[in-house]
């Protein structure tokens, strides 16, 4: 798999997609845009609408595999106002903020503002999720049980750094954020389970130890 993303260009807009973050999950597709259409080649034609409806969809996507430079003075992308972190359900954490994550390979432009991180343990793109927690029958709801020791803001960087053969460490303010959509847990500091076997989920319970979790 080529290790940048591929180009679409355009006069008002260019778009890019990145296949070592993209889990299809879709957003693209369904947007009900003529920029982007399954099955058409080429899938993305920039300039098949307005510049504004291909950077709104390009930002619909979780993971990070869509981005867009704007070439007719339009607005970029930037962080949001509020970090969040989506415990989606039986499947990955999906992050959105200003964000700082080890391990991001070279030209994952995507992965400043959004990313799809791996919690099942299985995925081969680690750090990232790569959808392998469907065949891993990996099964979580997003519960949060832990009382939130709160956060003195909802921005700023959010660091996302791996422990070896270990749990994800986030520093940083931000929300946790349960698939029905409830603000589950503020902070600015977590260590979150990317074994898969944790207990306490999202939180580490230290379960990957002996569970043999390996990063690599």
């Amino acid at each position: 798999m080529a290790n940048k993303p591929h180009a679409s260009t355009g006069t008002d807009i260019d778009v890019f997609w990145d296949g070592r973050l993209c889990i299809h999950v879709e957003e693209c597709v369904r947007a009900h845009s003529e920029v982007f259409e399954k099955g058409r080649k080429p899938w993305a034609m920039p300039d098949a609408g307005p510049a504004e409806e291909a950077a709104e969809v390009c930002e619909r996507c979780p993971t990070g595999a869509m981005t867009y430079v704007r070439k007719d003075g339009g607005p970029q992308e930037s962080a949001p106002d509020v970090n969040t972190v989506v415990i989606a359900n039986d499947g990955p954490l999906y992050l959105s903020g200003d964000l700082e994550i080890e391990g991001a390979g070279e030209n994952m432009e995507g992965v400043s503002f959004r990313a799809a991180l791996c919690r099942c343990g299985e995925s081969s793109k680690k750090p990232f999720c790569d959808g392998s927690h469907a065949n891993a029958e990996f099964a979580d709801s997003g519960a949060v049980g832990n009382a939130s020791p709160g956060a003195e803001g909802t921005g700023g960087p959010l660091s996302v750094k791996l422990a070896k053969d270990g749990p994800l460490l986030l520093a940083g303010n931000f929300r946790l954020v349960t698939g029905p959509g409830r603000v589950a847990w503020e902070g600015s500091k977590a260590a979150l389970c990317r074994c898969g076997k944790s207990a306490n989920k999202p939180f580490c319970d230290g379960t990957h130890k002996a569970a043999g979790f390996k990063s690599d």
